[in-house]
């Protein structure tokens, strides 16, 4: 989230040991924006699919390449799964025919029993929890388990997303033990990017973070840090992919902004 302050409510769930091989984290948002008011959410995403049940639809949003919004209105509500490589193919096909787009998908069977969770009666949290393990046991239930190369390709997203040593294909390589050529096998069929479009987004993410919680760094070092060759480099970078300049960015979430 590029203005987290500027969030509704929202909680991050750890999945549930039965499908942590299919979904990083569920995510939840819930809303309620005054008539006639916009709340304009901005995100770099991960590079990564996500599976969403909204209040009357199901979605599959791909792999992003560039900042990406939401206008939330009036009241509402999503639960969100922030799919491992692993469960892409069984929902998406090729995911590359996904990037930076978003396809309702016909789930009766999912939506049905996390809605229910959603809009039944008890607290936030309990709700949230009857929510994620209905969406977790139609998982589950649908998505057979993976085999040894979707294994390889849920590690190789969880090194380049964690791992900041990691700046060229070649450092991921390295750091996974197998040829160039399988890694962009892997990244096209599994995440629907190229290896190098997945580290880009998250030295962005990297960036994003710094120039938001350390007003008193630099953006010299800040580049430095993530491995750019110089300033200008992270700068043009940003522009291209976020529509901002670096001070800008940081101007506009600053506390006092």
């Amino acid at each position: 989230m590029l203005y987290p302050a500027r969030l509704p409510t929202l909680d991050r769930i750890p999945a549930p040991l039965e499908v942590a091989h299919l979904v990083r984290w569920f995510w939840i948002p819930e809303w309620r924006i005054q008539p006639g008011r916009t709340s304009r959410q901005h995100v770099i995403a991960f590079p990564a699919c996500n599976l969403v049940v909204e209040p009357d639809a199901v979605g599959l949003a791909g792999p992003t390449t560039r900042r990406s919004h939401r206008d939330l209105t009036g009241t509402g509500w999503g639960v969100g799964a922030l799919l491992r490589p692993a469960a892409v193919p069984h929902l998406a096909g090729n995911p590359a025919t996904l990037r930076d787009a978003y396809r309702k998908m016909e789930l009766p069977g999912l939506h049905r029993p996390v809605a229910e969770a959603m809009n039944g009666p008890g607290e936030r949290h309990d709700r949230h929890r009857r929510a994620v393990g209905a969406f977790a046991a139609w998982l589950a239930g649908e998505v057979p388990p993976p085999g040894p190369e979707a294994l390889l390709a849920n590690e190789m997203a969880a090194a380049i997303d964690s791992d900041p040593s990691i700046r060229t294909v070649t450092d991921a390589t390295a750091r996974l033990g197998i040829p160039a050529r399988t890694l962009q096998r892997l990244a096209g069929r599994y995440v629907g990017l190229p290896p190098s479009a997945m580290i880009r987004r998250r030295r962005l993410q990297e960036a994003a973070g710094r120039l938001r919680d350390e007003p008193g760094t630099t953006l010299a070092t800040v580049a430095a840090d993530l491995g750019y060759s110089d300033h200008a480099h992270l700068a043009n970078e940003f522009r291209s992919v976020l529509g901002l300049t670096l001070s800008d960015y940081r101007q506009r979430t600053a506390p006092d902004a």
